[in-house]
């Protein structure tokens, strides 16, 4: 897959199998306390430092979306497959879903309190990786925080594996903090846990923030 190609080859995929995602994964965050204790923390944070605007960026079929705006966020979701903004519209008509690419959003400067990356850079190709950060901390406005689920291994180099989906990689948690890091962002907390029944390995999450104005 080459580097023009990967977002487009992305989007198709997930397009292909749009309906059975929704289907399968549609009470993921029932099985997953850790998350949703980590969602809700995230949520009350942008909650107290403005009370901004989530972006939801990979939304898919919008129950992540869903679940922060349950919690008090004004969430609205972002996905590359136009059938998964299709599906999540459907589910949710009351809230905003939208088309677009992590690495170019359509977004003003400094205009949200919050993203969510949940598991949505895993297909990213590592080295186009810091465009899509450098677009979170663009949209980001100064003291919001940015929450990016992924697949966790421990060796520093990011591995790439059969995802059912399209190709994906899975990084170790310092590595990922690092390109964060060099896009102006500054490390809250991370969470690293063992796969549950069915999964295929580590789980992590890193929770960062874009500094506040000084």
């Amino acid at each position: 897959m080459t580097e023009a190609s990967a977002l487009p080859d992305t989007g198709a995929a997930y397009d292909a199998v749009a309906s059975l995602y929704a289907e399968l994964f549609s009470d993921m965050l029932d099985a997953i306390p850790l998350e949703r204790a980590l969602l809700a923390a995230f949520a009350e944070l942008v909650q107290a430092n403005s009370g901004g605007p989530v972006a939801d960026i990979g939304c898919g079929p919008g129950q992540v979306t869903a679940h922060l705006h349950a919690l008090g966020s004004s969430a609205f979701g972002i996905d590359l497959s136009p059938a998964m903004v299709a599906l999540a519209r459907q589910a949710y008509p009351d809230l905003r879903f939208e088309q677009g690419s992590m690495t170019a959003l359509n977004l003003p400067d400094a205009g949200l309190g919050g993203i969510l990356a949940f598991y949505s850079t895993i297909h990213m190709p590592p080295e186009q990786l810091p465009v899509a950060f450098a677009e979170f901390e663009r949209v980001l406005a100064p003291g919001g925080y940015l929450l990016l689920g992924f697949f966790a291994d421990t060796d520093p180099q990011p591995q790439e594996f059969d995802h059912k989906v399209a190709p994906a990689y899975r990084w170790s948690p310092g590595s990922l903090a690092e390109l964060l890091a060099s896009a102006g962002f500054v490390e809250v907390g991370r969470m690293l846990r063992e796969p549950y029944e069915g999964e295929r390995g580590q789980q992590g999450q890193l929770l960062v923030r874009k500094p506040p104005k000084s």
